[in-house]
């Protein structure tokens, strides 16, 4: 990674992949005295991408905006784009009206340009200069990791590549397929295949980097599944007929699957789990010999995974022919629904990869360090990245057999209904506050085929419509039903997933449900002085509670030294102050 700043000529770039770079700490008066012609660039070069740069709309007089499937627009020039770039000038020529919006995704058909990489490429045609990579996009989270060529840089520099071909900056593209070239070797085998998909689309221009993405992947032990799924037929093609001149066809080594194994692959991706029992029965092979439980951790609904893991037939600790437990499969996903169902089931994230990797370890190297700090709102969902490498984060430090005592409703005492009523608070408490956590942990437990629990409910169990207000509820009669099991049940099995895989937010819950004076609190009452100063003082400790749940930096977060005894703590989590939660509360 070259952390220089420098100006490059078109021309110099596209017919040598060379370019001229100026240091940052060197002065423009220094500049002068070796090369005047070059300073006088230098400076054009830094007041075009000022007005680039600048937010003052005013100042800028920007007469164009590029828009993102984010909401994010990026102003532009059209007089400067259409000199810079053919293609701008041909896609204004057609715009007559001033402010004209332009949307990235139908500039960029074919693949999602990220903003980072646009404002890349754009600088690169405002200033001339080729900008170092930034660091905060191409960082992951794993603080061994060199960053060389973890996921995150090859995602920016492919995104790069892409849209400096679609805008036609020659010179840039061929910059940026000589940067990957040089760190290829540095790449994981998985990343290979993206770079491949993308240098295939930009054709003749990055036609040394997709010959040798091909020659890299033939001698790999990338299954032709993966390929199909993430590469056109043509280029798959290629590489099986490769494999074949070279004689790496062997099925037993899983690279080419057989038959049967297509017809259980094609019954995952048409959700049809039953179908799958069915084609078992042939007894032409089992789940863990055709890897269908991989297949669908890798491809299918979260839904057809549970249920191919409650059929029971399949080792959840099972490898493919790459040495990928589910659960590594699961870790590349990114799917936190997955994730909790293959734990439940006994999946061990201790377990490594051919190369020495835990689950954990790839869903680190394949999160940007900037989405993983990035700060949530309450009540809105948290970014499934981090959420993945919380999960993994607490497997690893317990074990994932769960089962233990619930010390929270040892607290609502042995009333099956007060016990249903607390555990239904408590569960909808977490949906306000945690959205995104709960919603995980009650899938998985089935809470949504099961039907709400409230004291409307009781009432129409225990009084006709009649005497429903004037009789005491609590001396009712009630009778616990089937339908209140299952419920108590899927609510018991929500709590216990949601303790055990994100403590932080079951600490807050704990703190907040479990106060045997809480229900004191909002009555004052006859009370003396001394019991308001009393409950002011409780009042004000829940407002703490909430409060530093929501604000702790993920910075003074030390992954190295903590244990599970304080693993209720906010893992990289930044949320809104707690009067906001509080009235959320009430």
């Amino acid at each position: 990674m070259d952390n220089r700043n420098g100006f490059s000529d078109s021309n110099e770039i596209s017919n040598n992949s060379t370019c001229c770079y100026a240091s940052n700490t060197e002065t423009l008066s220094s500049v002068e005295l070796v090369n005047p012609d070059y300073a006088a660039l230098h400076l054009l070069s830094r007041n075009l991408e000022s007005v680039f740069e600048s937010s003052d709309s005013d100042f800028s007089y920007s007469d164009a905006k590029i828009g993102l499937s984010s909401g994010r627009e990026v102003p532009v020039h059209r007089c400067i784009l259409s000199v810079r770039s053919p293609y701008f000038k041909s896609v204004f020529s057609g715009l007559k009206e001033r402010g004209a919006k332009l949307e990235l995704k139908e500039l960029t058909k074919e693949y999602e340009v990220g903003y980072d990489s646009l404002v890349a490429v754009l600088a690169y045609l405002y200033s001339g200069r080729v900008r170092p990579l930034p660091r905060d996009v191409c960082v992951c989270v794993d603080e061994d990791c060199s960053h060389v060529a973890c996921r995150p840089a090859i995602d920016f520099m492919v995104d790069v590549l892409y849209a400096a071909f679609t805008f036609q900056v020659s010179e840039l593209v061929a910059l940026y397929q000589r940067r990957l070239l040089d760190i290829l070797d540095k790449v994981a085998v998985d990343n290979i295949v993206e770079v491949l998909r993308v240098a295939n689309m930009c054709g003749n221009a990055c036609e040394r980097l997709l010959i040798r993405c091909i020659e890299v992947i033939v001698n790999s032990d990338v299954d032709i599944v993966t390929l199909e799924r993430s590469l056109p037929h043509h280029i798959a093609k290629q590489i099986m007929d490769s494999r074949r001149e070279l004689g790496l066809d062997n099925q037993e080594n899983g690279i080419f699957p057989d038959k049967h194994v297509k017809r259980i692959h094609r019954a995952l991706d048409s959700d049809d789990v039953e179908l799958v029992r069915m084609l078992l029965r042939e007894e032409h092979t089992n789940l863990d010999d055709a890897n269908a439980l991989h297949y669908a951790v890798a491809y299918c609904d979260a839904k057809t995974t549970t249920e191919l893991l409650d059929l029971g037939l399949a080792d959840v600790n099972s490898r493919n022919s790459r040495g990928y437990t589910v659960l590594h499969v699961a870790a590349i996903r990114k799917e936190p629904k997955i994730i909790v169902s293959l734990l439940t089931k006994g999946a061990r994230p201790s377990d490594l990869t051919l190369d020495g990797r835990k689950a954990l370890q790839i869903s680190k190297q394949l999160t940007k360090a900037v989405d993983y700090n990035k700060s949530t709102e309450e009540g809105k969902n948290a970014p499934k990245d981090r959420l993945c490498i919380e999960i993994l984060e607490q497997a690893e430090r317990r074990d994932p057999l769960l089962g233990e005592a619930s010390l929270s409703l040892a607290t609502a005492g042995d009333d099956l209904r007060m016990r249903l009523l607390y555990l239904e608070n408590r569960v909808g408490l977490a949906k306000l506050l945690f959205p995104m956590e709960a919603q995980v942990v009650m899938d998985i437990a089935q809470v949504d085929g099961t039907s709400e629990f409230t004291f409307a409910s009781i009432n129409s169990n225990t009084q006709t419509t009649a005497h429903r207000k004037s009789m005491d509820l609590n001396e009712a009669p009630f009778r616990f039903q089937e339908e209140h099991l299952s419920r108590l049940k899927a609510l018991s099995r929500t709590v216990e997933l949601g303790k055990h895989f994100f403590p932080r937010c079951s600490e807050v819950l704990n703190k907040i449900m479990d106060a045997d004076d809480l229900s004191q609190l909002a009555c004052l009452g006859n009370d003396t002085t001394e019991e308001r100063l009393l409950k002011k003082r409780r009042y004000m400790e829940l407002q703490d509670v909430l409060s530093k749940a929501f604000t702790e930096d993920k910075e003074e977060f030390d992954r190295s030294t903590i244990s599970s005894s304080s693993s209720a703590k906010s893992i990289g989590v930044t949320r809104p102050n707690g009067s906001t939660a509080r009235r959320r509360c009430v």
